[in-house]
């Protein structure tokens, strides 16, 4: 009996999805299970901000170039999703905190990590993060009808709060300038 419940287990396993690994920062990848179809394509975002709404319109345009119908509407939906993460940290030694290990406990009196804190200080005071953020573009075509995945690609680029348009226009670039094909490459990433 202990058998056959490994083996169902292992089972489910294999039977589950793969979870899909996003190419590394600066690195761009399509996956082409067929060519993008000229029929109408809806673009969509997942999250409506204004940096996904300028590099929907991008995409949009870069669909027109190609020779795609682009609309609200179509008999294909390609899935956006803009992110931006800011992933600067400032030094956050000497300022108080909350959350986290009191001040008057002694050391190591709780064995337990300590909870995400945030810093108390005045706004202006936070120290600029000297790392990079990152700006990811994921792209996910589907027909409306069949419910398949057409045609998908993810790229990631370090940028600055400065130049996120710029980057996100450029990593929209790489995108599609080979759009054709399955491929692994370089984001163009211009930081």
């Amino acid at each position: 009996m202990r058998t056959i419940a490994i083996a169902m287990m292992f089972l489910g396993l294999a039977a589950a999805p793969a979870v899909a690994q996003a190419p590394p920062l600066g690195k761009l990848e399509v996956k082409a299970f067929q060519v993008i179809p000229k029929t109408k394509t809806a673009v969509q975002l997942t999250d409506d901000t204004a940096l996904g709404r300028h590099l929907r319109g991008e995409v949009m345009s870069r669909l027109a170039r190609r020779g795609n119908q682009v609309g609200f509407s179509g008999d294909n939906v390609m899935r956006m999703d803009v992110t931006y993460l800011d992933l600067g940290r400032g030094s956050n030694s000497g300022s108080a905190t909350i959350g986290g290990q009191p001040g008057y406990a002694p050391p190591a009196s709780n064995p337990r990590p300590e909870l995400p804190s945030n810093r108390v200080q005045r706004r202006d005071l936070i120290e600029i993060p000297k790392a990079k953020s990152t700006l990811r573009i994921t792209l996910t075509l589907y027909n409306v009808s069949s419910g398949k995945v057409i045609w998908g690609a993810t790229a990631s680029c370090g940028t600055d709060g400065n130049a996120v348009e710029r980057v996100g226009e450029a990593m929209v670039d790489a995108i599609f300038k080979d759009a054709d094909r399955s491929h692994v490459g370089d984001a163009d990433c211009p930081l």
